[in-house]
Parts: C-alpha cells; structure tokens; sequence
C-alpha cells in the first residue's frame, strides 16, 4: 500500500514538470511526456491590428537563460511559443492552455529593455481576451514553472514541440 502510494506520488510529479530543476544543466533532446491533444477543431483567432487597445500592457522583457537570451515577463516568467500555432493564430485551447497559459495584455504589450516593439502585437481569442504575440507567434507561460525557471524549452507536449523565443522572435536552439 505504501509502496504504491510512493509510486503513484512519484509519477504525479514527475508529470508536473517539463525539465530538472537545475536552471543551469543543458537540455536534452526534445522529451516526450504523454501530451494532452490540442482541440483540432478550434476557431482561428483574429490578428488585432486596430484599433489600439487601451489600459495597461504586459511589459515583454529579455533576459538570460542558459539558452541565450530569451524573453520573459516583468516578474520573471519564462516565455514561449508553440510549433504548433501558425502565425498570427493560436491553436492552444481547453486542456493546452491550462497547461500553457497564454501571455494576456489588457492594452497594447510594452517593449521592456531588449524587445523589439515592432514585433509585439495581439490577437484575440476566442473568449474575446487578447494574447500577446512576438514576430506574429502567440506567446505563452508554463503553468508549473516559477519566476526564473526555464525548464520546458524543446519539450513535446500538447501535440508539438515548446520553445523559447530570442530577442529576434525565432526560437532558440
């Protein structure tokens, strides 16, 4: 009874995260958990062009990571983006987005030191709330992650690969 306790206790954790810990270990390889399925059937998002939203943006900030330079919100939180999505459009709903909660922005995102302003942009989805993009890819944090850890970089899960995103708005390697 303990014993499987200790098993079933095990895998929970061993599910909650994506990588170890340690921040300052290479990744590996592209890792495959078992991945939820994104839902196919989702509508495309509109790519918000104008009018310019108004209230407070999310600030978009770089900062370091053993990956190189990568963007990160203004508390910390490692930022990515999913192969899966094409451009100006998000594919991640429903058990994803739980797992990969979109970066949201109330107005228009800021450029913090390093962000390229030109790239930053929205889109709305479809609850109406509007999703910070980077070179026109949908921009998301990972749930079980905690300000100043990147551990989901190069990761299968949701049906693609996770990456973080450079200061240029590809991933980085």
């Amino acid at each position: 009874m303990v014993r499987t306790a200790l098993l079933l206790g095990c895998c929970l954790v061993a599910l909650t995260g994506c990588g170890n810990d340690d921040s300052s270990k290479s990744s590996a390889p592209a890792r495959e958990p078992v991945p939820a399925t994104p839902t196919e059937t989702a509508p495309k998002a509109e790519t918000d062009v104008k009018p310019k939203a108004t209230g407070s943006g999310t600030t978009i900030t770089l900062g370091n990571s053993e990956f190189g330079s990568m963007l990160f919100d203004s508390k910390k939180q490692a930022i990515y983006i999913f192969e899966k999505d094409p451009k100006g459009e998000t594919v991640c709903y429903d058990d994803c987005a739980e797992a990969w909660p979109p970066v949201y922005s109330d107005g228009d995102p800021e450029a913090g030191n390093g962000v390229k302003d030109g790239l930053l942009g929205t889109i709305k989805r479809r609850d109406g709330r509007r999703q910070v993009t980077y070179a026109g890819q949908p921009l998301y944090f990972y749930a079980h992650e905690e300000p100043g850890q990147v551990r989901c970089h190069n990761v299968n899960l949701n049906g693609g690969l996770w990456w973080v995103v450079g200061p240029n708005g590809k991933r980085r390697p």
